[in-house]
C-alpha cells in the first residue's frame, strides 16, 4: 500500500487552505494513495464531538469520507491541538486515532509519533497537558454551550504553547536522539515526529528518525511506497527535497 504521511497542517489558520488539502488528497488517490496519516495538529483545533466542527473540519471530513468510502484509510496521531479523538462522533469519520502508530512496508517497519510529549523535563508542558485532556475537560466539552468551551481549549493551548515554546522552536535534541534510540532498539528502522514544524534528521546506521516539515508552512508531506522507499512530495506530489523553511502556496 502506498501512504501519504502529512504532518502539522492545522487547517483553518488560513484562508483557502482546507481547499487546498482536498486537493491534495484528490491528488494522492489519483496516484494510488491508499492511506493517508496525519501526523498530528490536523487543525487548528480538533475536538471529537461536532458540535466544535468548523466549516474547515467538516470540508475535510466529507473529502476523508469520500476516500474511504472508495476504499482508502484515514489514520490520525493525536497532537497537542487533538482533543477526545474517540468520541463517537469523530471515531465514525475515521479508521483509527492513537498517540503512536506503526506500520510495515516491504521489510521497514516506521513508527510515527507527534513528538510534543518526547521531552520528560518540560514538566510544565506535560501538566497542562494532561490537565486539558483530563476527564472533567472531556466533561466540559460534552455540556458546556459551544462558545464557552471553545474558550476554555484556546486558554489551555495558548498555555501549552507557552509552557512549551521553548522546546518546540529550540529542538530538544537530546530527547528526540533518546526517543530514536529507544525505537531503533524495539525494531523500528524509521521514526518521523511532527510537533517541530522544521526539518531534523538523526541516522544510527541505516535507521533514520526525522521531524517532517509542517504543512502548514510547506505544503509539502511525505509519500512511503509499498517497499518502504520513502521520499518528500510537494502539494501536487512531485518529488522534493525537505527543506528548512518554503513559503506556502495559496
Amino acid at each position: 500500500m502506498k501512504r501519504l504521511i502529512i504532518a502539522d497542517p492545522h487547517v483553518g489558520t488560513r484562508d483557502g487552505d482546507a481547499q487546498a488539502m482536498v486537493t491534495l488528497l484528490k491528488h494522492a488517490e489519483r496516484a494510488g494513495v491508499g492511506e493517508i496519516l496525519y501526523l498530528g495538529d490536523t487543525f487548528v483545533y480538533l475536538l471529537g464531538m461536532s458540535k466544535f466542527w468548523t466549516a474547515s473540519i467538516e470540508m475535510v471530513l466529507e473529502a476523508w469520507d469520500g476516500f474511504r468510502s472508495r476504499g482508502g484509510t484515514v489514520r490520525l496521531i493525536e497532537g497537542n491541538r487533538d482533543f477526545f479523538l474517540d468520541e463517537e462522533d469523530l471515531v465514525c469519520r475515521v479508521d483509527e486515532s492513537a498517540l503512536s502508530l506503526e506500520f510495515s512496508a516491504g521489510d521497514v517497519t516506521f513508527r510515527l509519533v507527534h513528538g510534543d510529549k518526547v521531552n520528560q523535563r518540560d514538566w510544565q508542558y506535560l501538566f497542562w497537558s494532561r490537565l486539558s485532556k483530563c476527564l472533567p475537560a472531556r466533561l466540559w466539552a460534552r455540556w458546556l454551550p459551544r462558545r464557552l468551551a471553545v474558550a476554555i481549549v484556546r486558554k489551555m493551548e495558548a498555555r501549552l504553547a507557552r509552557t512549551n515554546r521553548k522546546f518546540r522552536y529550540k529542538k530538544p535534541v537530546e530527547a528526540l536522539r533518546d526517543e530514536a534510540l529507544r525505537s531503533f532498539r524495539r525494531g523500528v528502522d524509521v521514526l518521523f515526529f511532527g510537533h517541530f514544524h522544521t526539518l531534523w534528521t538523526f541516522a544510527e546506521g541505516e535507521k533514520t528518525a526525522m521531524v517532517v516539515p509542517a504543512w502548514l508552512e510547506t505544503r509539502q508531506s511525505l509519500i512511503v511506497d509499498e517497499s518502504g522507499r520513502w521520499h518528500g512530495v510537494d502539494q501536487d506530489l512531485r518529488p522534493v527535497e525537505f527543506t528548512e523553511a518554503v513559503s506556502a502556496g495559496d
